[in-house]
């Protein structure tokens, strides 16, 4: 991991897109963003898909400390927003900033893989507090972000947001595009698309990847992958009507 990804941030700063639940981020709050390396570390074993971790690393991390308005104890109030990781095949970032924002104890990532644990190599939802998908499964996320967003829209809640993390590569899947297309029109101004871009698609797109969004009629803007204060400016960026995409580029994942 280098040292880039593990610039400090500082923890008490909430998003200008506040409503009525609290950051997860709290002053002073332990561990930080320095500790992730240390709670990667104790997650060992084959298949952990360790670039598709750590190329989320510093975005969760910015996501959960400084944008989302979820913590463990409103991880099921129906106004709290929802993350959905579809990058499920790695989870071990997103296990690490669980683990430190108080989902759950440290102590299970040490078991992560193993044949009782419930951190295993795909995220559970009926397993790991604070998932909210089982995922890992490539283009199913976005698809699920969409209805859920539809969903919160049905039942009038209109402060939770929707974020969800997909990987470049996964659009490569046609479901993807589909909901691409969908959400635009549709106007979900709550729906907030976060993709991680190290190079491993296979098709890509001309114009880079933000500009099949705004095709589509989102908000869109491509930044530095590890630069926290380009991801959280992005994040909170108002957008009104639209939905959001982030591409968030980092190192690509055979360099």
């Amino acid at each position: 991991m280098t040292n880039t990804a593990l610039s400090s941030v500082s923890a008490d700063v909430h998003s200008d897109e506040s409503g009525g639940l609290p950051s997860a981020s709290r002053p002073g709050s332990s561990p930080g963003f320095r500790d992730l390396g240390r709670l990667m570390a104790l997650m060992t074993g084959d298949e952990k898909h360790g670039p598709a971790a750590t190329s989320t690393l510093d975005a969760l991390w910015v996501l959960y400390d400084r944008v989302l308005r979820v913590t463990p104890a409103t991880a099921d109030a129906p106004e709290r927003d929802r993350f959905l990781l579809s990058k499920g095949h790695g989870p071990m970032a997103y296990y690490a900033v669980l683990a430190a924002k108080g989902f759950f104890p440290e102590e299970w990532l040490a078991g992560f893989g193993s044949y009782d644990s419930p951190l295993g190599h795909h995220p559970d939802r009926v397993l790991v507090p604070g998932v909210e998908i089982g995922s890992g499964s490539l283009g199913h996320g976005l698809p699920l972000a969409v209805g859920t967003a539809l969903g919160l829209r049905a039942q009038g809640l209109t402060d939770p947001r929707v974020w969800v993390l997909i990987g470049d590569a996964e659009l490569d899947e046609g479901s993807n595009h589909e909901a691409i297309a969908y959400a635009g029109p549709a106007g979900l101004e709550q729906l907030h698309t976060l993709v991680v871009d190290n190079a491993s698609a296979t098709h890509g797109w001309p114009g880079g990847i933000a500009s099949r969004f705004e095709a589509a009629g989102w908000s869109a803007q491509t930044v530095d992958g590890r630069d926290h204060e380009a991801l959280y400016a992005a994040f909170t960026a108002p957008h009104p009507g639209r939905p959001r995409a982030v591409v968030a580029r980092v190192e690509p994942k055979n360099a």
